[in-house]
């Protein structure tokens, strides 16, 4: 089986697929994995030939902009649909090259699913945060601000989709592009519980739960409650981890915070709060019993994962739906604002209201029993057989 696979230049969009690709290059089917040079080493370590996408004339692999796809929808869709016109002669010539089974393109990477539809190669999206449909939608708040930038932006965009149809992509609008029914097939990296409406999704959904990457080597718990605190690599609210290190240094907890490139604007701490750049995440989780973060869908996942509850302060409204199903679902906190009191009050719930921990745990069992990369590759097994 040859599968063509397109991704956004973004670490919780690419990580996510890695396991699935390892699995499916070792038993022995070849993977084209389109990206960008920042990504090659992780892909060909899984695997997978890669196929490098920068030097076109857009903007897709400046970082500032990959981060930005993920929160500003206008933008995203505006940028991504421009993308795949700047890819077109490549992506076509390779296409036809390789001659490939099935396309698999991350649900935001749309210029995989327009050149499945070009080419009338069957197509799978790959889904790192929640697959929404007319249902599961209400999750995600967008605000005012967010509805009339896609106004403003649509004439735009229906300018460049009447450049994709020029371009030979049988395209009739956006929602074709941006959205999917229940007559594609998926592959979601949750779980049928944690997943919001799952009972809304027809068999075409594979959720086989999320990736977990390894733990590299183990992380010292020196005291009975650790409290672990991240908000990604992009937030740098100095302002909220002074509040964090001056309120919980009065602790008799251990503290771990990992920040990004922050740390030289924090010195003098406390003997109990340790903070990194960064950390190996699986291995801080393993020990941890509360996680403050901004309910990214791979951190919250990791951290329900390691059955640890979470404290909630999402940035963006995909990180809002994350933190509203968990939240739904018994297992965190929303955290109120960012004063010392009401980061305190947080975690003295979390950690000390057992239902916090039981609700953790049962997600995270859920999480287990799904079939993880060995279900994605036999989902896709039988899609290409069935197809051949």
């Amino acid at each position: 089986m040859k599968i063509a696979w397109f991704c956004i230049p973004a670490h919780g969009h690419t990580n996510p697929t890695l396991g699935v690709v390892r699995e499916l290059t070792a038993a022995g089917h070849q993977v084209f994995y389109f990206s960008f040079e920042a990504f090659r080493e992780k892909i060909e370590q899984a695997g997978a030939e890669f196929i490098g996408c920068d030097g076109y004339d857009f903007d897709m692999e400046d970082k500032e902009n990959a981060d930005r796809v993920g929160k500003d929808k206008a933008f995203a869709t505006e940028l991504l649909v421009s993308s795949t016109l700047a890819l077109d002669e490549m992506t076509t010539e390779k296409i036809e090259a390789i001659r490939p089974d099935l396309i698999v393109s991350d649900s935001v990477a749309f210029w995989g699913k327009l050149v499945a539809m070009k080419h009338r190669i069957p197509y799978v999206s790959s889904t790192t945060t929640f697959a929404f449909n007319r249902y599961s939608a209400k999750y995600m708040r967008e605000t005012p601000r967010d509805i009339a930038k896609m106004l403003f932006t649509m004439p735009r965009i229906n300018r460049q989709i009447r450049r994709l149809r020029e371009k030979g992509y049988p395209v009739r609008g956006l929602l074709e592009i941006v959205q999917n029914d229940n007559e594609t097939n998926t592959i979601v990296y949750t779980s049928k519980l944690f997943h919001p409406c799952s009972d809304t999704c027809s068999d075409c959904y594979r959720f086989i739960g999320p990736s977990i990457r390894p733990i590299t080597a183990p992380y010292p718990k020196t005291a009975e409650k650790t409290v672990y605190i991240s908000m990604g690599t992009v937030n740098q609210n100095r302002e909220f981890y002074r509040n964090c290190i001056r309120v919980l240094g009065e602790t008799d907890w251990q503290v771990i915070i990992s920040m990004g490139t922050n740390t030289e604007h924090f010195d003098h701490l406390p003997a109990n709060i340790q903070v990194h750049e960064s950390v190996d995440q699986m291995a801080v989780l393993s020990i941890s019993d509360a996680f403050i973060t901004h309910c990214g869908m791979n951190s919250a996942s990791e951290g329900l994962y390691f059955r640890v509850p979470l404290v909630l302060f999402p940035q963006t409204p995909e990180q809002g739906a994350v933190a509203a199903r968990t939240e739904e679902l018994g297992a965190g906190i929303r955290l109120r604002s960012i004063s010392e009191a009401d980061v305190l009050d947080a975690l003295k719930q979390v950690l000390y209201e057992p239902k916090y921990k039981e609700n953790a745990v049962r997600i995270s069992d859920s999480f287990h029993a799904c079939g993880g990369a060995a279900e994605a590759r036999a989902f896709l097994e039988g899609l290409a057989s069935a197809v051949s």
